[in-house]
């Protein structure tokens, strides 16, 4: 899922599937067959058709009819599709999104092999121990940086640690010209999403380990938005930074902010924004360690419904789109990052330079709590955000009272 898609929050939801029945009934042998209606969004719903013409030619007596829905009224007509039985058999579920809808999602039958799959991206389609769909594409944030600038700063490689992160950034403000040593989200929706790299690689967890409890009020947590703090009032990072459309690929291009955390549908647009040949001026690094080198991992997966008319071979689609040689050509289509990780195996993605950081990356992410309770915990943490950048508040004070507002909240049942 995009970043614009990541930002859609998602209502609330019944109880979870639950665990004592993990495994979806088996499927039968031999080709798929009848209609299997799916939904999907983005540029994915525009290029399906496409590439499903394969799966259909495989499967003679087989036809696949794909329904395009913006990002933006996706959410609402799930819901609506759910309230009515009317869902389709697949559909394209934002991995922020599982939680919301898992009443209605068909367990994964046992001959679904999920075994191959990055196991970040595994972990945010299992709700209460239950598989409900498989991962389809990956999306993680990594840094980018000018190279170029970084070089008469005096870096000719990335940094490993936040302190030579930090210096790095000063460096390219001091000696090579840059007005702004790094972008990073002052606040605003979905800001606090942003931080969850530094604070997990400092040792942090949103919640504890069985999730029952939220876990903001720590000495972890709070350090990694004390560094994270320290950007904005030592002047490398901008309180007042823009989020109009392009601003931050200007910024790069120019020179006037030399580095941004963004996701891999980033290199498409600074390839655009610089023209002819910046992509020879920039790079990417993997979040420098702390405690770790762990980033926030999204996308999307797929999903059959319980309501399905044709689960076989909805289910059958759904093996074939996760076949390493079929999701790296849809790579190569569309651009999203392959969820199976012998797809990397392409030398269109083996070799490529940036593209492989973004592989090494996906070996230490994770994912918010798959529980309904979180976006509304998640927007009481951008107003923290906010108010830690923007006012100056003690990050150690502001999670004490994050803490009271998720402990009301709640944990979504």
């Amino acid at each position: 899922m995009t970043a614009a898609a990541l930002a859609l929050t998602a209502c609330g939801r019944g109880s979870t599937t639950s665990s004592s029945d993990p495994v979806g009934s088996a499927l039968s042998s031999g080709p798929a067959k009848g209609t299997i209606t799916m939904w999907a969004q983005g540029a994915e719903g525009a290029a399906l058709p496409s590439l499903v013409k394969e799966f259909e030619a495989a499967n003679p007596g087989v036809k696949v009819n794909i329904t395009a829905i913006p990002w933006d009224a996706a959410h609402n007509k799930y819901q609506t599709a759910i309230s009515g039985g009317t869902t389709p058999d697949v559909a394209q579920m934002g991995t922020t999104w599982m939680a919301d809808f898992s009443t209605a999602f068909d367990p994964t039958p046992k001959q679904v092999d999920t075994s191959g799959f990055f196991e970040g991206a595994k972990a945010a389609t299992m709700i209460n121990g239950a598989s409900l769909g498989v991962p389809w594409y990956v999306d993680t944030n990594v840094i980018y940086y000018r190279t170029d600038l970084a070089a008469k700063a005096g870096y000719t490689s990335p940094p490993t640690n936040w302190a030579d992160l930090k210096a790095m950034a000063k460096a390219m403000q001091e000696k090579a010209g840059a007005k702004w040593g790094m972008a990073l989200t002052p606040g605003g929706a979905d800001s606090f999403q942003l931080t969850l790299p530094f604070i997990w690689s400092n040792g942090a967890s949103l919640m504890n380990a069985d999730g029952t409890k939220w876990t903001f009020d720590t000495p972890e947590m709070a350090g990694a938005l004390k560094y994270y703090q320290s950007f904005f009032t030592e002047g490398i990072s901008d309180k007042n930074l823009s989020t109009a459309a392009g601003a931050k690929e200007s910024a790069f291009v120019s020179g006037a902010t030399p580095m941004l955390v963004n996701g891999p549908f980033e290199i498409g647009q600074l390839n655009q924004a610089g023209g002819a040949d910046f992509d020879k001026k920039y790079g990417v690094m993997r979040f420098p360690k702390q405690k770790s080198s762990t980033s926030f991992v999204g996308g999307s997966a797929l999903v059959v419904f319980k309501k399905s008319k044709n689960r076989d071979a909805a289910w059958k689609l759904i093996q074939w789109l996760s076949k390493a040689d079929v999701q790296a050509k849809w790579q190569k289509m569309v651009g999203d990052l392959p969820a199976v990780q012998a797809a990397w195996n392409d030398p269109a993605l083996a070799g490529d330079e940036k593209l492989s950081v973004f592989k090494e990356q996906l070996q230490d992410v994770k994912s918010p709590p798959a529980n309904t309770s979180w976006t509304q915990v998640g927007a009481a943490a951008d107003t923290m955000l906010e108010q830690i950048v923007k006012a100056g508040t003690d990050p150690a004070a502001a999670l004490k009272d994050l803490q009271a507002k998720a402990d009301s909240i709640g944990t979504g049942g």
